[in-house]
């Protein structure tokens, strides 16, 4: 595998949503998307109808040696306008401004831990930038259809 990302450098923005702790081991992902798509209507100013699927790591020390068992912060979520209000059972998510590294991901999203295993273990080490700490995230718009071949999503990590 091969991939070059494209980089970009972003302002912050504000996202609602809903999240949970998990692991790579214990991982929840499907559930947490169970419990917000249902309730994504009652957002009322949402920004564009792209899906925001983020990681929070508690720091960068999160990949100093590989954990699978080792928890984060889940989110599930969509970018909303300012004056947007914070339904209950949901929270509020700033992404900071920043320079990600963006990877265009083709096919199954069961199939997606391979380009993460590149990012990390060929790209990220020779590219000249090291990891930021700030939330990194999939962005999923019309193109994402899920488990299909032809589907696409953005992966987006921070890098400084």
């Amino acid at each position: 595998m091969s991939i070059q990302p494209e980089i970009r450098t972003i302002p912050s923005f504000r996202l609602i949503g809903m999240s949970q702790r998990q692991s790579l081991v214990q991982n929840t992902t499907a559930a947490l998307w169970k419990r917000f798509m249902p309730r994504r209507g009652e957002l009322r100013s949402v920004s564009d109808g792209v899906l925001y699927s983020l990681e929070v790591y508690d720091g960068l020390d999160h990949f100093a040696v590989f954990d699978p068992a080792r928890e984060f912060t889940k989110w599930a979520a969509v970018e909303v306008e300012e004056q947007e209000a914070v339904p209950d059972g949901m929270s509020e998510l700033r992404v900071p401004d920043g320079r990600y590294a963006v990877f265009l991901y083709r096919g199954p999203a069961s199939k997606g831990a391979d380009l993460y295993r590149y990012i990390f273990t060929q790209w990220l080490p020779g590219s000249g930038y090291s990891l930021d700490d700030r939330p990194h995230f999939a962005r999923m718009d019309e193109r994402y259809r899920g488990e299909a071949e032809d589907s696409e999503e953005e992966i987006w990590v921070p890098v400084r």
